[in-house]
């Protein structure tokens, strides 16, 4: 049974890039960009509400599970929570624990979440190839402190912005993020006006300085 609507808490969505919900230095909100980045719009909800549910009293006071999940975030698909699951797993944001077993019969897979210093690091001993990577390059590293300071873009636009430092074209961008390379433009127009200047030079020389 799915939980009634009345039950539901649904973890706000925020218009922009979220970085200041959780860490108040620069770095753990670096971190955290770093994350969200890599995460599909569901996982994000997804690790959002399992890291609010871990943060009360240092535990949570119910077990993650999948079920629980569909309450915490508002998500009323099963087979959505668990597929946002599996990818979470994938990228070694989250790990399953030990299925637990009542009278032999197996409750269900129970879930930890890591802080995001943790998901990059976990992701770098793994050898994985991502943007997190890209922390090591001090310019890119930049780039990434440069958005949290604005904090104003969307999740979106703050990818296409990082690509663009990265010396993608258009087409590039959307092949990597699975958009028309119409949507690109139009997400780098909200970038151009967000952060005050006219053209991809400009852009990358801000986001670099």
């Amino acid at each position: 049974m799915f939980p009634e609507k009345n039950q539901q808490t649904p973890i706000p969505q925020p218009k922009t890039y979220p970085l200041g919900e959780i860490g108040e230095h620069l770095e753990e909100k670096t971190a955290m960009a770093l994350v969200v980045l890599s995460h599909s719009a569901v996982e994000q909800r997804l690790y959002a509400a399992m890291l609010q549910a871990s943060s009360e009293n240092g535990e949570p006071p119910e077990p993650l599970t999948a079920r629980r999940l569909l309450a915490l975030t508002g998500i009323r698909s099963l087979s959505t929570i668990r597929r946002g699951l599996d990818g979470l797993l994938a990228k070694l944001s989250i790990k399953r624990q030990t299925k637990d077993v009542n009278n032999g019969r197996e409750a269900g897979a129970i879930y930890c979440v890591y802080q995001p210093e943790e998901v990059i690091a976990r992701r770098r001993a793994q050898g994985f190839r991502g943007v997190e990577t890209r922390v090591l390059n001090y310019p890119f590293e930049r780039a990434i402190k440069r958005i949290v300071e604005h904090q104003n873009l969307s999740r979106r636009e703050a990818q296409v912005a990082l690509c663009c430092v990265e010396g993608l074209t258009n087409a590039e961008i959307g092949s990597r993020l699975q958009v028309t390379e119409q949507t690109v433009k139009f997400h780098l127009r909200h970038v151009f006006v967000k952060l005050g200047v006219k053209r991809r030079t400009e852009l990358i020389s801000k986001l670099l300085r």
